[in-house]
């Protein structure tokens, strides 16, 4: 697999709509919230990965100052679990890291235990949940930290 990683260009908002549909159904971004966050560079920071000129998976980022916070990452379902996640994740951490910030922080659906893993592989540690937080489902969310001195992406 050779997944190559670019910063997120407007022409590409429409697939990444689509595919937060399909990935996130209830949750997803719009595109005029697609567009929101790309007009907010270059505190947000955005790449996709790609695979034969195709988006399999993409990534966000707020650099905030002292604290950076993961806005957004994901990888298409006939990618997950081929380390496209990780390279992702470790895209985020540099960002954050060339922004300044000591720590990067996150918040991930208590039910997905596969991100949870990879955050924690990262370095991360959950430090609060928020009870019900997504809807429908009223399923908790988990509120991660990572110092950045500490973590291992």
């Amino acid at each position: 697999m050779t997944v190559e990683l670019r910063e997120l260009q407007w022409p590409d908002i429409e697939v990444l709509t689509a595919l937060e549909e399909q990935l996130f159904e209830h949750d997803a971004w719009s595109a005029p919230s697609w567009w929101s966050e790309l007009a907010a560079r270059p505190r947000r920071r955005y790449t996709v990965a790609t695979e034969a000129d195709t988006i399999v998976g993409y990534a966000g980022l707020d650099c905030a100052g002292a604290t950076a916070d993961i806005m957004t990452i994901a990888v298409t379902p006939g990618q997950q679990g081929r380390g496209v996640g990780h390279t992702l994740l470790d895209w985020l951490m540099a960002q954050a890291r060339e922004s300044g910030a000591e720590a990067v922080l996150l918040e991930v659906r208590a039910d997905n235990e596969v991100a949870r893993n990879l955050y924690a592989r990262a370095g991360f540690e959950h430090i609060r949940t928020r009870r019900g937080y997504y809807r429908p489902g009223n399923v908790d969310a988990h509120i991660m930290r990572a110092h950045l001195e500490d973590s291992h992406a």
